[in-house]
């Protein structure tokens, strides 16, 4: 018998073995219901957290099922502590409901205890209206939202049975003219109208646009995009147009430049989260149409004032489109509660070997600060020594001699600070992109991009998401925001859409040596190293080395 590659510890980590044979079944296996906390070489650890095993059970996974992996692939029995506590947490979500009658809304539990102990709580009190009996209460119609919030931190999330609106009928279709919805993609529109509303997790570039769009036809209903730009939200439009019986004068535009409502209106988180005088001035648009759909993209992105205010679009079905549910603000817990929990999730390497993304190599390229930049370094402030690191001039001999090794591919270099944007794309002589770039000059730079008119492209976060340059197969990763997980998988998603090319593609990260550059590196790392993406290190001087040779 072949001992597992898990290490199943009583704190709830979980160790997982690299070199084991079944440590790559294992990882994928176990991803399902914990997250991926440290990724060094030889040892990964996982930790079970409730909010794991929540998104896991609303997906359909059972206890059992989640027990069962943990058994398979232990090299030690499983501790009796951690069975019982993934029993008992996993058993915690639905054992409240909220439901509805001829009345309004109701919070109901056949255990009247839990019922009983959550509504003294001082901040769910003020949401009810009553006792109905032994094992309901009357919730205040506004309260639906807030109600489900405070649930889960309180620990007993409640599963939504209230129903929804199906807003105001509007007839759309799928064109599939030599296309047709994947598998995945429509298993992901039937698990989300299964479950009422909630998150659908695909990589980058495996077609969530058109998981909305199946979702759209589904419910065919007027229905309301938000998006994370303006950009973003032109390349909805142009997807619709493609691959639905929408027409032009179906679809809407709702941004700073332009303020169309439609049947389907795209709308800029930046635009609804616009205050003046204190006050959102565009929140009309919230109760504009009838909507009976709300689709959130990159749904790892929404704003906080954006929480609040789903929070009252409750009856309303609502879509989370990512790829990832990691939030560096920690407010994952919101998602769950507001948009729904997570409803279909597909590993990267899945969709990976079945064809539909691209598949890559990440590298780590460490380089040497010189003598005075390490002075500057170790003389600074701790607020200032990331950008000191992380814009090192040092790193620019490396970009040089990687576009020369790529020099028959489309190239981004992405970086966080302006001036090292500047002057990277001033010593190349190629174009840059940032969020002072109009938006009309962007999109001329993405079509550049995409013809070959113009083969490298430095850019800034604004190029992190919703951008479709399917023929970028190397990415040059300069500097970043500090130890951010998403930013990293939206980076590498930049390259995963399947170009005409079929190579490989190529995400270079490079970091200053014995700096808070590198350590914030591993940690940007880690979602990807949970979805099964190694990072080869390597050194700088070697880099240049075989490039010159």
């Amino acid at each position: 018998m072949t001992l597992g590659p898990l290490i199943v510890q009583s704190d709830r980590t979980v160790l997982l073995e690299v070199a084991h044979p079944e440590s790559e079944e294992a990882r994928h296996a176990l991803a399902v219901f914990a997250e991926l906390e440290r990724a060094p070489e030889h040892i990964h650890t996982y930790r079970i957290t409730r909010l794991g095993l929540w998104n896991a059970r609303a997906a359909g996974h059972t206890a059992d099922e989640m027990l069962e992996t943990l058994n398979r692939y232990a090299k030690f029995p499983v501790p009796d502590a951690v069975e019982i506590d993934l029993r008992d947490t996993v058993g915690r979500f639905g054992r409240l409901v909220v439901d509805r009658d001829d009345e309004g809304l109701v919070l109901r539990s056949n255990d009247e205890a839990v019922l009983t102990q959550v509504a003294a709580n001082k901040h769910i009190a003020p949401l009810l209206l009553g006792r109905l009996d032994d094992t309901s209460f009357r919730v205040d119609d506004w309260a639906r939202g807030s109600l489900k919030q405070q649930l889960v931190k309180l620990g007993w999330p409640a599963d939504d049975h209230a129903g929804y609106t199906p807003g105001s009928p509007h007839e759309i279709e799928l064109v599939e003219d030599g296309w047709a919805l994947r598998d995945y993609q429509r298993q992901a529109v039937e698990q989300f109208f299964d479950g009422g509303s909630g998150v659908v997790v695909l990589p980058c570039g495996a077609g969530k646009t058109i998981v909305g769009a199946g979702a759209m036809v589904a419910a065919d209903t007027n229905t309301l995009i938000l998006v994370t730009n303006t950009v973003s939200a032109r390349q909805w439009r142009a997807e619709l147009l493609r691959r639905t019986s929408l027409t032009e004068d179906e679809i809407g535009e709702y941004s700073g430049e332009t303020k169309e409502i439609k049947p389907v209106t795209i709308a800029t988180y930046q635009i609804l989260t616009a205050r003046r005088k204190g006050e959102y001035t565009h929140l009309s648009l919230l109760d504009a149409l009838d909507w009976g759909l709300i689709v959130y993209d990159e749904v790892h992105l929404l704003p906080a004032p954006v929480f609040k205010l789903t929070a009252d679009l409750q009856a309303r079905r609502r879509l989370g489109l990512t790829a990832t549910l990691v939030r560096e603000d920690g407010r994952e817990s919101d998602v769950f509660s507001l948009i729904g929990p997570k409803r279909f999730d597909a590993p990267w390497k899945d969709i990976e070997r079945q064809g539909f993304i691209s598949p890559a190599e990440c590298f780590e390229i460490r380089v040497d600060l010189p003598y005075d930049d390490r002075m500057a370094y170790a003389s600074a402030s701790d607020e200032d020594r990331y950008r000191i690191a992380a814009s090192a001039p040092a790193k620019f001999d490396v970009v040089r001699a990687l576009v020369r090794k790529h020099a028959d591919e489309r190239i981004l270099i992405i970086g966080q600070y302006l001036d090292q944007i500047d002057e990277i794309a001033a010593e190349l002589g190629v174009p840059k992109l940032t969020g002072q770039t109009p938006v009309a000059e962007r999109e001329e730079l993405f079509e550049a991009f995409r013809n070959g008119d113009a083969r490298v492209l430095v850019v800034s976060k604004v190029a992190n998401f919703s951008v479709d340059l399917p023929d970028a197969s190397v990415a040059i990763q300069i500097s970043g925001s500090y130890g951010s997980r998403q930013e990293e998988a939206q980076r590498l998603g930049r390259l995963l859409r399947p170009s005409s090319t079929g190579v490989t593609a190529s995400f270079y990260t490079l970091v200053s040596r014995d700096t808070v550059d590198q350590d914030f590196a591993q940690n940007r790392q880690r979602f990807l190293a949970e979805q099964g993406y190694a990072y080869s290190i390597l050194d700088a001087a070697d880099v240049l080395a075989d490039v010159d040779a």
